[in-house]
């Protein structure tokens, strides 16, 4: 099997095993459960911001699992492992990437059906927004990576992780809660975004972490 592939699995299994799925999930999921009661049970209502809110709730419960993604590692030695088997830094966190989205993208999928009927949206609408979510998400796991490799070993990393992910994610916020509209101009640009983090957060947490190890 390769590294790549094996480091992949590994963070799914972590994903799966470790509590890592089940707390941003579950968060999401609470968002959608309390928003209603706090704006009112006006179903026009709920469905004209529906897809907004999914959006924040995806975005916030992106940033739970960050802590996790690269500290653990760092300081058991694992990626001075990789890095003595000659497996790029880079490499890695690609490789990271994809497993960390695997681990919550497809779930986060399967509860935004949950959400969208909480918020009383359509099936149009439900449609769009999965849509949305599934070329988004990679783009949130890209920088979840990429934030976790700039924070770790710092103090107060869950509290950076905010503030460094936040504003990056913004425009994904922005896109994909346009995406869900009639204007198709939205989701190119949320795939063109998209695309755009999946390539480059890779290489910046790569620089990260070689910056950790030495």
């Amino acid at each position: 099997m390769s590294p790549l592939v094996a480091i992949m699995l590994r963070e799914l299994r972590r994903a799966w095993t470790g509590g890592g799925l089940v707390l941003p999930i579950a968060f999401f999921l609470l968002v959608s459960i309390l928003f209603p009661f706090a704006i009112g049970p006006d179903a026009k209502l709920l469905a004209r911001v529906g897809s907004g809110v999914i959006w924040a709730a995806a975005l916030l419960a992106a940033l739970l699992p960050v802590e996790r993604l690269v500290a653990p590692d760092a300081e058991s030695g694992v990626l001075d492992q990789f890095a003595v088997r000659g497996i790029s830094a880079s490499a890695v966190a690609a490789a990271k990437m994809a497993g960390h989205w695997l681990g919550f993208g497809p779930a986060l999928l399967a509860a935004s059906v949950v959400a969208a009927a909480l918020l009383h949206l359509d099936g149009a609408a439900l449609l769009r927004i999965e849509l949305a979510l599934a070329i988004g998400t990679p783009g949130l796991a890209a920088l979840g990576i990429a934030t976790a490799a700039l924070v770790s070993g710092l103090r107060g990393a869950g509290a950076l992780a905010g503030l460094v992910m936040l504003p990056f994610a913004v425009p994904l916020l922005i896109f994909g809660a346009g995406a869900t509209g009639d204007d198709p101009s939205a989701l190119k640009l949320l795939a063109a975004l998209s695309l755009l983090l999946v390539a480059g957060c890779p290489i910046v947490a790569g620089a990260a972490i070689r910056m950790g190890r030495s």
